[in-house]
Order: C-alpha cells, then sequence, then structure tokens
C-alpha cells in the first residue's frame, strides 16, 4: 500500500510539473510581454536551486578528494614504513660487517706479527654456560692441521690452548679458566713469573700472577707480561697482558700481583690457531732437579715405609711387655694376700 502511494505521489507530481511547464511555453507564446516575468520567476526559484546544487556538488568533490589524498597518503606511508624498515635492517648488517671486519683485521694483524708461526683462523661455536669464554669449541679440527696443545690467540695476544681435537672441531681451554696455568715472563726483565686462571678475578677485567721473581725490583705496573720460553705447552713472546697491580709476597721471595689480558674473553667468536706445538725438551738442570726430587721423594717414603715396620714390630713387644706386668702385679698381689 505504500509503495502504491509513493508512486502515486510520484505520478502526479510530475504531472503538476508538465502542467506548469506547459503552461510557461503556452504564456511565453502568447504574450511576449510576459517573458520578462516568467524568466525572473524563475530566475527566483531556480538560481537558488542550481547554487545548491553547485554547492553540494563542490563538497562531494572536495570529499572524494579528501579520499583520494587519504589514500595516497596511506600506500605512502606505508611503502615509507618499508624503507624504513629495510634500511634500518641494512645498517645493522653494515654495522655487523664493520664489526667483523675489525675482527678479522685484528686477526690478519696478528698473523702478521707472528708470521713464523702456520695458522688457520676459525670460528667460535660453542661455549659452557657462564658470560665468559673459559672452555669453547671451534669449528675446524685435525682435518686443518690443528691438533692437542696447539696455541691459539685473538684481538692482541693469547687465548688459550687445544684440549681436545675431532676431525671438523677442536676443544679449547683458555687461560682465563681455573685449571690453566701459564709460564711467562715480564718482557722487560725476563723475569719469570706464572699467570694462573680465575674466573673469579676476571669478572673485574684480570688474572692471577703468581711466583714473580724480581729481585732487582726492576719489574713495575704497565710492564708487559709474554708467554716465557720455559713453557712446556705455550710457544715463546705471546703477549698475555699488562701488570695492573704488584705486591710482595710474606716469604720477601718473590711477588704477586695481577695484569689486565689484551684478549676479550666476554666476546670471543673468531680464533687465529698455530698449527705448529711446542716441542719441550727439560734441560739438564731441570732432569737433575726432577732426579734429586724424586730420590728425596723415594728416601721419604722408605723411611716411612721403616718407621711403619717397627712401630708394627714394637707393638707385640709392648703388647707382651704389657702382659709381664700384668703377671707380676698378679703376683704381688697373692704374696700380699698371704702375709695378713
Amino acid at each position: 500500500m505504500r509503495r502504491r502511494r509513493d508512486s502515486g505521489n510520484s505520478k502526479a507530481a510530475a504531472i503538476i510539473l508538465s502542467i506548469l511547464c506547459v503552461g510557461i511555453i503556452a504564456l511565453s507564446l502568447v504574450s511576449p510581454a510576459s517573458t520578462g516575468a516568467v524568466q525572473s520567476a524563475t530566475g527566483i526559484v531556480v538560481v537558488p536551486i542550481q547554487k545548491g546544487i553547485s554547492a553540494f556538488g563542490g563538497w562531494l568533490s572536495g570529499m572524494t578528494s579528501n579520499f583520494r589524498d587519504t589514500a595516497e597518503l596511506r600506500e605512502e606511508n606505508a611503502a615509507l614504513k618499508e624503507r624504513v624498515d629495510a634500511l634500518t635492517a641494512q645498517n645493522s648488517q653494515l654495522v655487523l660487517n664493520e664489526e667483523e671486519l675489525l675482527r678479522l683485521r685484528q686477526l690478519l694483524e696478528l698473523d702478521e706479527q707472528y708470521a713464523e708461526y702456520e695458522t688457520t683462523g676459525a670460528r667460535v661455536i660453542a661455549r659452557d654456560s657462564g658470560n665468559w669464554f673459559s672452555t669453547f669449541t671451534i669449528d675446524k679440527g685435525s682435518r686443518d692441521g690443528i691438533k692437542v696443545d696447539c696455541n691459539v690467540m685473538a684481538g692482541s695476544g693469547l687465548v688459550g690452548i687445544v684440549t681436545q681435537v675431532g676431525p671438523n672441531w677442536a676443544r679449547v681451554r683458555s687461560i682465563i679458566d681455573d685449571d690453566s696455568n701459564v709460564s711467562a715472563m715480564v718482557s722487560t726483565t725476563s723475569d719469570t713469573c706464572i699467570i694462573a686462571g680465575n674466573l673469579q678475578l676476571i669478572d673485574k677485567g684480570t688474572l692471577s700472577l703468581v711466583k714473580l721473581s724480581d729481585e732487582g725490583n726492576k719489574v713495575h705496573v704497565g710492564d708487559k707480561v709474554v708467554t716465557s720460553n720455559i713453557s712446556e705447552k705455550y710457544l715463546p713472546d705471546i703477549l698475555i697482558g699488562y701488570i695492573c697491580e704488584l705486591n710482595n709476597d710474606s716469604n720477601n721471595l718473590t711477588k704477586s700481583g695481577e695484569i689486565t689480558p689484551v684478549v676479550d674473553f666476554r666476546h670471543l667468536q673468531e680464533v687465529l690457531v698455530i698449527l705448529e706445538t711446542k716441542d719441550y725438551e727439560a734441560s739438564t738442570d731441570d732432569a737433575a732437579g726432577r732426579d734429586k726430587e724424586t730420590e728425596a721423594r723415594q728416601e721419604e717414603e722408605e723411611a716411612q715405609t721403616e718407621a711403619g715396620e717397627q712401630d708394627l714390630l714394637a707393638a707385640p713387644r709392648a703388647g707382651e711387655e704389657a702382659e709381664g706386668a700384668g703377671e707380676a702385679g698378679e703376683a704381688g698381689e697373692a704374696e700380699g694376700d698371704g702375709g695378713e
């Protein structure tokens, strides 16, 4: 019913407008003088409608333009974000490449510094738990010429020594490990000492220096410490670090202190392995000293054995004497009872 009413109203309006238009046309044809009045009336009615339509059309055009500009801005913003992300990733990669290049340059300089040795570079692929690279694994092994006791370097000096080797991997114990002891010397005086690993001490960035022989008091803070030529496993003159603290021991014969290592043991990534190992031969004095120590130890063991045997022999005798004393006491008591 409602649709029929709307349809009827539309038809009525169309008929009225048609009659009005026909009437205006007829009036203009019959009386030319009335044309001005018709035009004036038409202008009064039509012009405001035209203005409204024009304004509405302009508003629609502006809205369409705004929508178009907003969509373009969104697309442009998305493209800029993608570009920023790509540039950020590229910058991060460049920073990583620059850091890696710096480390590789240091290894190259280290290789040139120890050019008398055959070396090979390797990457660290695993390490034990903790903040420090006390023991770790590298990605090269026996196939690359690496063997047990090969010296390992990084940065500006000594890292540690190879302890286990596989076909394509090797295990390294660094000089900061608690089980590490490196025979070293002060480069300026050649006085010998021991660099002892200490994972607690390395937290403040230092290592222990012990048993330093410095009779002339010529060793000072800041002196360079290198591997000693009398070391059994470490090749000579490899830089370890610099003395940062030095004190006299209680025996007034040796000194102890701390050194600052030249290697960053918290951020090891690439290392340089010396393929040559130390062929250590004990000197005559060392051998004689060891023989004397062995003889003294054997004599001490023999003396302890003899003392033990004498104690064992003395025990039965002491028992017999105790029994004899007991029997004599009983006899005395018996005599005493008889006298009463």
